[in-house]
């Protein structure tokens, strides 16, 4: 098993008063070269929305663009006719394709916490599409919880990519495996509170780490933790 650790505190940062970001990767005009991208991942951003601001009309095409609400109430408003709002364990995702508009502003009376993800698409130009689902806290306790899969199903969301996403929220001790084919798949785990170890490493609130050349991952939860796990693509072909 290779490994690379993504420190919360080497994050990349952009504040424009009402709009906080840390960065995992290069976006917007935060670049490192050796941040680029982890496979078919190339943006994840923690983003902080003030109340009442928002990100305005706004093109996309090609690009899985995954929205997971951590904390607050935001809207969303695209021109495919979609009008939703998400609360704190909501998870959404535009497949973009051909091409969209959208909005999203935070209409609760608290900061917006979310996580926002860019996965690189499967099939390009795509009919453009959007789903949303809700994973309430309580619901997910001691539970690895599909919420994004390249396979159809109610209970989660359909992203075009050989892509799972999950979250897990888990009490003290736990541990919890995680098993995937290895063929060109890499393992991206991001530590949204707690902390966990994989193997030798320790990763506290916020960080991440990148694993590939493998198929199973155990994460042990050193005190009660609630982490993503993104399973994708190395290369796309």
């Amino acid at each position: 098993m290779k490994q690379h650790k993504f420190p919360a505190n080497e994050r990349g940062t952009k504040d424009i008063g009402w709009l906080k970001s840390k960065f995992c990767f290069s976006f917007s005009d935060y670049t490192d070269p050796t941040k680029s991208a982890f496979g078919t991942l190339v943006a994840f951003n923690d983003d902080q929305m003030e109340v009442g601001k928002g990100f305005g009309t706004h093109p996309h095409a090609n690009m899985e663009i995954i929205s997971i609400l951590l904390k607050g109430k935001m809207n969303h408003k695209d021109s495919m006719g979609y009008s939703t709002e998400i609360n704190a364990g909501g998870v959404q995702i535009m497949s973009a394709g051909s091409g969209l508009f959208h909005e999203e502003y935070n209409i609760g009376d608290e900061e917006v916490n979310f996580l926002q993800i860019w996965i690189q698409p499967k099939l390009q130009d795509i009919r453009p599409r959007y789903q949303m689902r809700h994973f309430p806290l309580e619901q997910r306790k001691n539970k690895l919880q599909t919420i994004i899969s390249s396979e159809e199903g109610q209970a989660h969301c359909w992203i075009n990519q050989n892509a799972v996403l999950s979250l897990g929220y888990f009490e003290k001790g736990s541990l919890v495996p995680y098993q995937f084919n290895p063929v060109n798949k890499c393992l991206y785990l991001f530590v949204i509170e707690g902390s966990v170890q994989i193997g030798e490493t320790i990763l506290n609130e916020r960080d991440a780490i990148g694993l590939w050349e493998t198929g199973k991952v155990d994460v042990n939860c050193l005190t009660n933790a609630q982490f993503l796990l993104i399973e994708t693509p190395i290369n796309q072909k």
